[in-house]
């Protein structure tokens, strides 16, 4: 199975339901959700944060992992 690509952003736009807007570094634009432990944990991710999300290998939504 394919491991999934770790890459960083920055949160461009916050959306409703936890999603956000990432701009990689790459200058692309992506849509991300914010991962099961960081809502469990509360973690808040704000416009203009560097988070680092995991990309879905068929090109789906991301997932925001870490906030750096």
């Amino acid at each position: 199975m394919q491991e999934p690509q770790v890459v960083e952003g920055v949160i461009e736009e916050a959306l409703p339901n936890t999603l956000f807007r990432v701009k990689l570094e790459g200058g692309e634009l992506t849509l991300a959700y914010l991962a099961g432990k960081m809502r469990l944990h509360r973690i808040k991710v704000l416009v203009g944060d560097k988070v680092s999300i995991r990309l879905d290998p068929y090109g789906g939504r991301a997932r925001i992992v870490r906030r750096i």
